[in-house]
């Protein structure tokens, strides 16, 4: 199978999802593809635990895309040899009363990984300039100063929440936070397909919701939306990645191996070194508890 190089979905440029594929042809079966997600995996968790000790970084996972994309069963099959003292999952609904009472980042400052651990957001603060843009007058709920209409929602405001979010990602990353978010790249025939698995399989009906094919009527608002968004907050310290995501089980893989590749780069991340003074004692300590 071709090797997955993180460069390849990186976006360094300005891009157009149109252009870009949403399945790749890696001349390989479901198997190997769930071989080489397990070699990362075990790989990742290893590094995980590494991380745990060394305690200065935390690791933010951003997982954006359309409906159906796959975003619950990627980081069920990534991340599921972690230590679950390691990981927390956080999914952004819409805002309750008590999120409401603040800006729209505090919910996703408050969930941020400590040092040591890994936050996945399932769905991100990019809701708030995409569901927003799509649906403006969910801004009202906000209770802004200025915004009493969705007429007072000028394209300024947008611009600004764009550069508000910029600053966020900034901010944390110069903090310790490691950030790598991707965009799970999905085809609009691949989504009518896993709608329709929804509705005639019924292990899977609980999952379908009318509201999807609402969404759905949206599609093309999405994808500009999605599309300046990405354009405007890839930056060298918190990288968008797309990746192809009509195959589930080549996007988990991709996923991994991105983040595996880049962590690897931070190769200051080690177990610490016990203080000399206590090694030197150490046949000293190996005597006391080996008295009875």
């Amino acid at each position: 199978m071709k090797s997955i190089d993180p460069n390849d979905f990186k976006v360094v440029e300005k891009i157009k999802l149109k252009k870009i594929p949403t399945l790749l042809d890696v001349k390989a079966d479901d198997d190997e593809k769930v071989e080489k997600l397990d070699k990362v995996q075990a790989k990742l968790s290893d590094l995980q635990d590494v991380m745990y000790a060394h305690n200065k970084y935390g690791v933010l996972i951003c997982l954006q895309g359309m409906d159906t994309s796959g975003k619950d069963s990627l980081i069920r099959e990534v991340f599921k040899e972690f230590n679950p003292r390691g990981v927390v999952v956080h999914s952004f609904k819409t805002p309750n009363s008590t999120e409401l009472e603040h800006d729209y980042l505090w919910r996703h400052y408050v969930a941020l990984p400590e040092k040591g651990k890994f936050a996945i957001f399932n769905r991100t603060h990019y809701e708030n300039v995409l569901v927003t843009r799509v649906h403006p007058e969910f801004i009202i709920a906000e209770n802004l100063p200025g915004i009493n209409s969705v007429d007072d929602i000028k394209p300024a405001f947008w611009e600004n929440r764009i550069e508000q979010i910029n600053n966020f990602e900034k901010h944390i990353t110069q903090n310790g936070t490691i950030v790598m978010k991707f965009f799970l790249h999905l085809s609009k025939e691949e989504q009518r397909q896993r709608l329709l698995r929804r509705l005639e399989e019924g292990k899977h009906n609980w999952k379908f919701s009318p509201g999807d094919l609402k969404e759905r009527e949206s599609w093309d608002k999405y994808q500009e939306y999605y599309e300046e968004a990405i354009n405007k907050t890839s930056t060298e310290n918190a990288p968008w990645y797309i990746v192809p995501a009509d195959d589930k089980e080549m996007a988990r893989y991709i996923v991994a191996k991105i983040i595996w590749e880049e962590m690897k780069k931070h190769t200051d991340i080690k177990e610490p070194e016990l203080d000399e003074k206590i090694k030197a004692n150490f046949e000293m300590y190996k005597k006391e508890l080996g008295e009875k």
